[in-house]
């Protein structure tokens, strides 16, 4: 199937109130475009230097969310553009984003990873160290930045009880930080494999790749 069809597809399931990233990285150019001309406007990358190559390619209409791993130092480089950070775990990454988002006098909206899988690859805080940010006066100073929900990975496994477990207890953890957190909007979870259960149990946003584009060829 075309990306056009692909994208076509996967909006005909989506409830109204779920927001679907497309997950292009490693993706040329032309297949970004290819979605954006079928009607895609947000696009997750995971990589801050190539986000910010077809960034400065394509339309400016284009909603960049960053879904990986955070290194301090790069953060710089996608302040000027990017709209949502969704892999925020820890205070240190919470400054450095409203020091640059400063700098372009931008308010940037972050999501806080939490770890709900059992594998110990999966990154992300506990509900407790959530809880402490969310209430530290350092954080409610920072005028820059957003917290606007929560973001999960959840185990990869074929076990649907195991996944849709970890998916219900982000659910549950999101409901008891918004009551600390009038911002609290969304939840990101869910990926081509587990989007459908995902949305199931709460997710109101799912980052989607290889049922968009195809398989991703991490050789180039």
């Amino acid at each position: 199937m075309s990306i056009q069809k692909n994208l076509h597809y996967i909006n005909s399931l989506l409830p109204k109130h779920v927001t679907l990233v497309a997950v292009s990285k490693t993706k040329p150019i032309e297949a970004l475009q290819e979605a954006y001309n079928a009607g895609q406007r947000i696009f997750g990358e995971n990589k801050i230097q190539e986000m910010t190559q077809k960034w400065e390619q394509l339309p400016k209409d284009i909603e960049w969310h960053m879904i990986g791993n955070l290194q301090r130092n790069k953060i710089k480089y996608m302040a000027e553009y990017v709209s949502l950070i969704h892999g925020v775990e820890n205070l240190k990454l919470l400054t450095e984003i409203n020091k640059q988002a400063k700098k372009h006098n931008r308010v940037i909206n972050c999501l806080l990873q939490i770890k709900i899988a059992e594998e110990d690859t999966k990154a992300g805080m506990t509900i407790d160290e959530a809880k402490t940010i969310i209430t530290s006066d350092d954080v409610l100073e920072m005028k820059n930045i957003k917290i606007v929900g929560l973001m999960g990975m959840a185990s990869f496994t074929d076990n649907k009880d195991q996944v849709t477990h970890e998916f219900s207890s982000l659910k549950t953890i999101f409901e008891e930080l918004k009551t600390d957190n009038k911002e609290f909007k969304t939840i990101s979870m869910g990926m081509s494999s587990d989007y459908k259960l995902a949305i199931d149990h709460g997710s109101t946003m799912i980052r989607v790749g290889s049922s968009i584009f195809g398989a991703r060829n991490y050789n180039k």
